[in-house]
């Protein structure tokens, strides 16, 4: 039965493949149940009752994804959308954090609207083939700077921005240590390899006194502490449109950006479009509505997922334990804290570069072609942010077209998108 609903043959797979993919997702975004928590928390939002409905909104919406779309995509709240719930929503506007739940709630259902009438799947099918490349080349370096970051590799410096950090910080010795054994188990192609680096250097975090054993297992979670707190009638108040505004157009290119990323590294997309997208796109949106409803901010999906592929999940089927890790994390919480952020960095060093592969698709002797990718590839990484990597792409993707008289190969979709972005730029910069 197994075999039939997810196709593991048809997409050269098996159940420990799947299952090692999916461990391994989880690993390198199991700190999203400590750290949204912490994030939302300093909104007045109480701490357990966000874990839990962390923990909830991620599983459903991992298992929409596996179950209704059958990719190896997990889901949870997203780390840029939660800063912008506390910092600038509730603490730089003055919203209750009930009423912000309520907007929340509302730009759920515009998610689904927008994807029940194909809207989302028109926008991501519409963007052109360099930018999709870029895309997922772009996120690659995106999130190895992030490992690099964790790993205390790269570090600031108020003379040039950023460093590099020193060998003698015991986190980057460990850390490179475990770039190493997944370096040398996934040149001999063994099975599992970033999982099993994950685990070893967790161990050695251990035994030299830099991580320590949980004190616990299991916790008790608070559901009633944020479960049906929304403010629905305070959301509908015409200056929180805004708000809703803001929360879809952030999560719809963010999501975007990490579909269009994590197929092209799986090898999921066929004649520059990804199969089943609408499918994909449901989910985020029942996600973000589930977690409106119990206590957290948007939902969107995960880049750390390209882990899990790379280290062989192909289906739905990864999704499946993903989800069933974060359910049990609802009431472990102490196990998910366990794992250092050391130990998942070079995991995300890795599979940034193996997302780089992409880029030679791109078609560089062709002008029109290369500067967008070039923008788009850049962009992300410097400048934090998938949605804004894709933006930049997209308008200078237009731009060069006009510029070299080829304005027919600038579809609609591309030309409503490219006068969005620049009114949201205009926007931003008269704020």
């Amino acid at each position: 039965m197994i075999e039939r609903y997810f196709r593991l043959r048809e997409n050269q797979t098996t159940v420990r493949n799947e299952f090692l993919g999916g461990v391994t997702t989880f690993l390198t975004m199991a700190y999203i149940v400590v750290v949204n928590p912490q994030i939302l928390g300093q909104a007045g939002m109480p701490v357990e009752g966000v874990l839990f409905a962390t923990c909830i909104a991620a599983a459903i919406a991992t298992l929409v994804m596996g179950l209704y779309a059958n990719y190896p995509i997990a889901l949870a709240p997203g780390m840029s959308l939660n800063a912008y719930f506390t910092y600038s929503v509730c603490l730089g506007m003055h919203v209750p954090w009930r009423t912000a739940l309520g907007v929340i709630f509302f730009s759920g259902v515009a998610f689904l609207i927008l994807t029940v009438t194909r809207v989302r799947e028109q926008i991501v099918n519409g963007i052109p083939g360099c930018l999709k490349h870029s895309t997922a080349g772009g996120i690659g370096m995106f999130i190895a700077f992030v490992g690099l970051r964790n790993a205390k590799l790269v570090v600031g410096n108020p003379a040039t921005f950023v460093a590099l950090g020193t060998f003698a910080n015991h986190e980057a010795q460990l850390a490179c240590v475990g770039l190493g054994i997944m370096l040398v188990l996934m040149t001999r192609k063994i099975t599992g390899a970033i999982l099993i680096g994950i685990l070893a250097t967790t161990l050695l975090g251990i035994a030299r006194g830099m991580a320590s054993l949980p004190g616990a297992i299991f916790s008790l979670p608070h559901p009633s502490l944020t479960w049906l707190q929304l403010d629905l009638r305070g959301a509908l108040h015409l200056g929180l449109f805004e708000i809703v505004f803001v929360f879809l157009f952030v999560d719809l290119f963010d999501n975007v950006g990490t579909l269009v990323g994590v197929c092209e590294q799986g090898g999921f997309v066929e004649d520059g479009k990804i199969p089943r997208v609408g499918r994909a796109l449901v989910s985020d949106a029942m996600g973000t509505i589930v977690g409106a409803l119990t206590g957290t901010s948007t939902v969107t999906s995960y880049i750390e997922s390209a882990a899990g592929v790379a280290a062989g999940a192909r289906t739905g089927l990864s999704n499946m334990f993903v989800a069933g890790l974060f359910l049990l994390a609802a009431f472990c919480a102490p196990l998910a804290a366990a794992i250092p952020e050391y130990a998942t960095a070079p995991a995300l060093i890795l599979v940034g570069a193996l997302m780089t592969e992409s880029i030679a698709r791109v078609e560089w002797a062709e002008f029109t072609e290369a500067i967008p990718a070039f923008v788009t590839l850049l962009a992300t990484p410097l400048t934090f942010s998938i949605a804004t990597g894709l933006s930049l792409g997209l308008i200078s993707y237009t731009l060069v077209k006009l510029a070299a008289g080829k304005y027919r190969e600038i579809s609609a979709v591309i030309w409503i998108l490219t006068a969005l972005f620049i009114l949201r730029y205009a926007y931003l910069a008269a704020g």
